[in-house]
């Protein structure tokens, strides 16, 4: 045996409370839509924006550019995203939700709300010092992930 801790290694106690807390938020989304979580963020991401490609989403969310497009693939077949090729460069795909993918996050966005209050609550009060905090991680993290950022985390 050695002295290493996992219960104390930061980054497993990081890993393992993203994935506890996506998951009382995901059961939302798989029941009522039947999507996964990398289709979700897809969603959630294009619930921001008009029409977005499929690589921005790729470094916005945090998934390779193939789970991205298997998401995507996924989604349209469903009647969530539409997809549209570049004419000048067919590599290049824009995504946008469709009216059935607004309506999805209509129905979502007061759940995710209350989830969102529930998980304030718990924080106790003013949760601004913990998401300053939670923000400077991230960003430290990212600086010095392969790549710029983290990839394919299963949470959400």
């Amino acid at each position: 045996m050695t002295a290493f801790k996992l219960d104390d290694f930061l980054p497993y106690q990081l890993a393992v409370l993203a994935r506890a807390v996506s998951a009382g938020f995901s059961r939302h989304y798989r029941e009522r839509y039947g999507i996964t979580v990398a289709e979700w963020r897809v969603v959630a991401h294009l619930s921001q924006e008009d029409a977005v490609s499929v690589r921005e989403i790729t470094v916005r969310v945090g998934l390779d550019k193939p789970k991205v497009s298997r998401a995507a693939s996924r989604l349209e077949a469903a009647g969530y995203v539409t997809k549209v090729t570049n004419e000048l460069d067919r590599r290049l795909v824009a995504l946008s939700l469709t009216d059935k993918g607004r309506d999805m996050v209509e129905t979502l966005t007061p759940l995710a709300d209350a989830y969102d209050a529930e998980l304030r609550k718990v924080l106790g009060g003013d949760d601004s010092l913990f998401r300053e905090r939670v923000a400077k991680l991230t960003a430290y993290a990212r600086d010095r992930a392969p790549g710029g950022s983290e990839r394919d985390v299963d949470t959400d």
